[in-house]
């Protein structure tokens, strides 16, 4: 697993657990490697025989879609990828399962994202993968938030093409007449981290959202919670992943 840090990932535990639980012989190693090394980590590991592939976290899913191969659809869409799998003849075929994993996690917490309006903050590979998968799920309104104004111009634009009118810019997480806020962004993995949104224009009932996984409890869930906000935790997109990761690499 390819990430800048690496001390927060949870793929690791989750897969090596259910690698022993189906008797597969294989281990999933967190690998810490800087953006200006990626290339080289990426085509010196695409060497190694008994390597099946990499799960990719921050920051470098945009980047790792270039040295791919080849790429599924979903990753011509988002426009990033998560995971590479290893081909029988050494190349690299990228895929993306960051945003359907997400929203099963969303529907298996009762959190049906159909038909609701939704706020999401971030803009990045993650959050390109989310919005994605908002949409496939039948979001009614999709707003979405990010300070690099030029990347959330080029996400609307890209997927307004796919899903006309149901997707918007916005200029400032406004989170009146929301029903899920959904934070994709990397802030809470420090404790000094401002929140990623302010929570005192959500509705009373709309659910907070988080894809930090490490710590658990964000202080957006923190805070989100004791203003007796439903809150959704970042684990369980990567437990919403778990089936398609063993499809990908036929781990049966």
């Amino acid at each position: 697993m390819l990430g800048d840090p690496v001390a927060q990932v949870q793929a690791p535990t989750l897969m090596n657990r259910l690698f022993a639980r189906l008797g597969i012989d294989a281990v999933v190693v967190p690998v810490h490697a800087r953006p200006e090394n990626l290339e080289h980590v990426v085509r010196g590991l695409q060497r190694v025989d008994n390597l099946d592939g990499m799960f990719i976290t921050v920051p470098h899913k945009v980047a790792v879609r270039r040295l791919a191969d080849r790429c599924g659809l979903n990753v011509d869409i988002v426009g990033s990828a998560n995971v590479l799998r290893r081909e029988a003849d050494g190349s690299w075929l990228a895929e993306n399962f960051d945003g359907s994993g997400f929203v099963a996690g969303l529907v298996g917490a009762g959190h049906d994202p159909r038909g609701r309006r939704v706020a999401l903050v971030g803009a990045g590979g993650a959050g390109c993968a989310v919005a994605v998968a908002l949409l496939t799920a039948g979001v009614d309104r999709l707003e979405v938030y990010d300070v690099d104004a030029p990347k959330l111009g080029a996400l609307v634009a890209r997927l307004g093409t796919y899903w006309p009118g149901r997707i918007c810019a916005s200029d400032g997480p406004h989170l009146r007449d929301i029903d899920i806020a959904v934070n994709a962004t990397p802030l809470g993995m420090r404790t000094d981290d401002p929140l990623p949104f302010p929570l005192d224009s959500l509705p009373p009932d709309s659910v907070v959202a988080d894809i930090v996984m490490k710590p658990r409890e964000t202080r957006l869930l923190r805070e989100a919670a004791a203003l007796g906000h439903p809150i959704h935790h970042g684990i369980h997109m990567l437990e919403g992943q778990l089936n398609s990761y063993r499809a990908f690499f036929d781990l049966n």
